[in-house]
């Protein structure tokens, strides 16, 4: 014998809902997800452009401030600056120049004094190994 819907369990009459539901709510939350990390993607492509336009402004900054630098470290810019200030300095006569000649050690041993006691942590003759 047939029955009729009437009686028919509720749960088999509210599956193909609950199942429409079920996917509706998947494909929505899916697209609310795709938006949400579209945006993400957008905001830090933005920052990254931002950030290269600072990094760009501050290395053409450097890079003029390295130059202005290296134009105040010349001779002529130093006595300049020198005779501005009155500072009263003078360039040194030949007769007040001393020349200092360094004659190399010649070492008893493959290391010298000094490169032992960086090594040894002692000075020589302490008792070194």
């Amino acid at each position: 014998m047939s029955r009729n819907r009437k009686h028919q369990v509720a749960a088999v009459r509210f599956g193909p809902a609950l199942r429409a539901l079920a996917l509706c709510l998947f494909v929505g939350g899916s697209g609310i997800g795709y938006v949400w990390q579209k945006e993400l993607i957008y905001t830090l492509a933005e920052r990254f452009k931002q950030s290269e336009i600072r990094y760009e402004r501050l290395r053409q900054q450097n890079e003029r401030l390295s130059r202005a630098l290296a134009a105040m470290q010349t001779h002529s810019a130093l006595e300049a600056r020198i005779k501005q200030l009155d500072l009263g300095m003078v360039a040194a006569q030949p007769d007040q120049i001393v020349h200092l000649i360094e004659t190399p050690a010649t070492p008893e041993s493959p290391h010298s004094d000094s490169e032992r006691l960086y090594a040894d942590r002692r000075p020589p003759g302490w008792g070194n190994p």
